[in-house]
């Protein structure tokens, strides 16, 4: 049995199967079409990472089914699945549904969601990510839709074996609390769609919910590029909303990412230990790998996390592994399995090989 689950987190965009997509990515190869394409900036910037592994469909089963041998390989045995819900239905869910759910090989790994309910723009069409701000679907949602979402996470989801449960209660992740807030309400009235949550979930067989909050920053400042937005957030917020954990999502959206891998890192670590004060619910360690996000833009953005190197990457692993060991956590976060257009991943590529999977081995392997 593992002493420590490392999860990583999946963003489902590297599909053709999901026709919505095509407002974004038109080849019908999702955002494969991004990596693909990307050419040199107007001050020479080139941004040519390519995946050893191929542009391949990560909807299809068989597909999954040797990501899925490879992530345990590593020592990764949970993914967090990046879940969408706009107008009135799911997207991008045919990634899980299709691919990682369908594997032959699904049980031998763990997964969970993390709701990604941020406002949709035309932040994954390059064609209009410099110029177009405008909203293409809304990520709040009211009491009605969630309840519709609710049962469909308990059905599809909680009641699978390998869905991933801490004490019991399969964890669901909230990433922009804004949203989750003003949709349904207010505080009050999101802890009360919480509540409801819970109660089904007790009536489905399971032991409730365990909800993990998705931290930002502090001060509440809106970060360019990075999908969704911030606000400020509170330890008393949090405790009222009855929420059980927290994590983070990205380095980007806590530290100041344009500068050297281990100056970040020397950061994050006493983010961590503010948080470990501030809290009175645990805070599972988060590790990105990097972040680089000029594959989606024509012009140039500098915003660049510089010298993430698999050796760097290990060093902040250890870190992450000290801050669990010591406050007596076994959940490690990492972005990400596959963020290619963020340049934050753990797959295979032509600069590194598979030199960030190794990292995470070498970390954690003398734990199995």
């Amino acid at each position: 049995m593992a002493k420590y689950d490392v999860a990583a987190y999946v963003w489902p965009a590297y599909t053709g199967n999901e026709p919505r997509a095509r407002l974004f990515w038109e080849e019908g190869i999702g955002e494969w079409q991004t990596v693909k394409n990307s050419s040199p900036k107007s001050n020479g910037y080139v941004w040519n990472r390519k995946p050893l592994w191929g542009y391949v469909n990560e909807a299809d089963p068989y597909v999954m089914s040797m990501q899925i041998d490879a992530a345990t390989d590593h020592g990764v045995n949970v993914f967090i699945y990046d879940w969408y819900w706009y107008d009135n239905r799911p997207f991008l869910e045919n990634c899980l549904n299709d691919g990682f759910l369908k594997a032959p090989n699904c049980n031998k790994m763990k997964f969970y969601i993390m709701w990604a309910n941020h406002d949709a723009n035309y932040l994954w069409d390059i064609r209009n990510s410099d110029s177009l701000k405008e909203t293409v679907w809304n990520g709040s949602v009211d009491r009605v839709q969630f309840e519709t979402i609710g049962k469909r996470w308990i059905t599809q989801y909680f009641t699978k074996e390998n869905y991933y449960k801490i004490n019991g209660k399969p964890v669901v992740s909230i990433y922009d609390m804004k949203n989750f807030i003003g949709g349904l309400g207010g505080v009050e009235e999101a802890a009360q769609a919480m509540t409801w949550l819970k109660e089904e979930a007790k009536k489905a067989g399971l032991e409730g919910i365990h909800f993990q909050f998705i931290r930002w920053n502090e001060k509440g400042q809106n970060i360019t590029g990075v999908d969704g937005k911030t606000i400020a957030t509170t330890p008393e917020l949090i405790e009222k909303m009855g929420f059980d954990s927290l994590t983070h999502y990205q380095f980007v959206h806590f530290v100041n990412v344009t500068r050297d891998y281990c100056d970040i890192v020397g950061d994050v670590t006493k983010e961590w230990d503010l948080i470990q004060e501030a809290y009175n619910i645990p805070y599972y360690p988060h590790v990105s790998i990097g972040w680089d996000n000029n594959p989606r833009f024509k012009s140039f953005k500098d915003r660049i996390i510089e010298n993430n190197t698999p050796e760097n990457f290990e060093k902040a692993l250890r870190e992450a592994k000290r801050f669990a060991n010591e406050n007596k956590v076994s959940l490690i976060t990492l972005n990400s399995w596959n963020e290619w257009t963020e340049t934050s991943y753990l797959q295979p590529d032509n600069l590194y090989g598979y030199g960030y999977l190794e990292a995470v081995k070498r970390v954690f392997s003398e734990d199995r």
